[in-house]
């Protein structure tokens, strides 16, 4: 059954069969693979029918495009419960978008840099090609002037890549006593004030959201066209990936901020992003993972792993569909197939942000987008052998002993 998911992840043979089968033996055989490959393909074949099509002789090319009508049904529909158009101003929907992301109902508190401290590290290194294009000759002028959170994200596609590293690099003198929490920032660059330079980042990544783990932003771009079909369905789970992306950095940091390398470990989440938190089988598990498992365990379950300074509350996760089934009723269809998608050599993604991007950018079947569908069952196979009882208690064996040599350090 592993060369299923093989394909399914275009994964490298046969090092991923090897690691399957550890993580099976690990488990105690119990066949987690397989019970996965049925699940896939259960939903598969549910959503064929709902999309109106016959799953015993449906092409994937035929469910692709049915899947791409759905999206842009969606899109209108979603459009309008945040109070625009599919078909209105570009500029217009953005910054609809931006309100709804206000309101969201979904945990947005972070632990992340203070602003105070963030202007101190641009003053220690003056963003010059920022300061250009806002006509500023003195830094303090600037930041005495400007949102130093716009400031933070136009460093991100105007100063060179080099001069960015060296940024980050700063972080070497931070403290845990430069971090606060406050709630995440959802801002909506200006066209007027940015556009020209937030061009080519956009361009580059193909769609308009970034976002600063260490500073709790998340920024919606200008783009340079007025008119952009998918744009709602699109950006909107992309922010909302992204802000569960802060919130899991932030319980990490604030995880790891008794350790006596604290800035190191903020340095190297944030420039190399590391994948591994523990190990099970000789597979990395990167810390989401972690998060996901025991943001579902029942309140108060193996506080010793990360209280006083994680709460059960900072571990919370939502998926993007279930917040915006709460705008609209209809996108429930996309309910738990974020790690769904045929079995095929390119396989057609039933995850709705691959989806969304592939609408928006009007790709052909054939050439359509499966990145996020493709993280999101590496994460699902990983979750799925966590939820075994011999896994987890691997896991929590090598997070207690990470939490006695953070103790016996800081008591040397």
């Amino acid at each position: 059954m592993s060369n299923v998911l093989s394909q399914l992840l275009h994964a490298e043979e046969p090092m991923f069969t090897m690691a399957l089968s550890n993580l099976e033996k690990a488990s105690g055989h119990q066949s987690v693979d397989v019970r996965l490959i049925a699940d896939i393909s259960v939903r598969v074949r549910q959503k064929i029918r709902e999309c109106g099509l016959d799953p015993t002789d449906t092409t994937d090319k035929e469910l692709y495009h049915a899947l791409q009508g759905i999206v842009k049904l969606h899109d209108q529909y979603l459009a309008k419960a945040i109070g625009t158009e599919s078909t209105a101003d570009l500029d217009d929907q953005l910054k609809a978008i931006a309100k709804a992301l206000k309101k969201l109902r979904m945990p947005k508190s972070c632990w992340v840099i203070k602003h105070s401290v963030a202007k101190k590290l641009l003053k220690t290194l003056p963003p010059k090609k920022v300061m250009d294009v806002l006509h500023y000759k003195s830094v303090d002028s600037m930041l005495k002037r400007e949102n130093i959170a716009e400031i933070f994200t136009a460093v991100r596609f105007m100063e060179t890549e080099a001069w960015q590293r060296r940024l980050v690099k700063s972080y070497k003198k931070l403290r845990p006593s430069d971090f606060e929490i406050r709630d995440i920032e959802i801002l909506f660059l200006k066209r007027e004030k940015w556009g020209a330079a937030a061009d080519a980042m956009c361009r580059a990544q193909r769609h308009n959201i970034t976002h600063l783990k260490e500073l709790g932003v998340v920024m919606i771009l200008p783009l340079p066209v007025r008119r952009l079909r998918g744009v709602v369905i699109t950006v909107m789970p992309l922010a909302i990936h992204y802000i569960n992306e802060i919130r899991s950095y932030s319980s990490f940091f604030k995880l790891q901020q008794v350790l006596p390398n604290f800035s190191e470990v903020i340095i190297r989440s944030i420039l190399d992003d590391p994948k591994s938190s523990v190990k099970v089988s000789g597979q990395d598990i990167h810390w989401r993972v972690l998060q996901r498992h025991f943001a579902s365990k029942t309140a108060g379950e193996h506080p010793e792993l990360f209280e006083p300074h994680v709460q059960l509350e900072d571990l919370s996760w939502r998926k993007a569909e279930d917040i915006l089934y709460t705008f609209e009723p209809a996108l429930k269809f996309w309910e738990d197939l974020d790690y769904v998608g045929t079995n095929s050599e390119l396989p057609v993604s039933l995850n709705l942000m691959d989806n969304a991007v592939n609408y928006c950018n009007g790709l052909e079947y054939g050439s359509q987008s499966v990145g996020h569908f493709r993280e999101s069952l590496w994460n699902e196979i990983y979750l799925r052998y966590m939820g075994q009882e011999s896994i987890e208690s691997i896991v929590i064996e090598q997070l207690n002993d990470q939490n006695t040599s953070i103790d016996d350090e800081v008591r040397a």
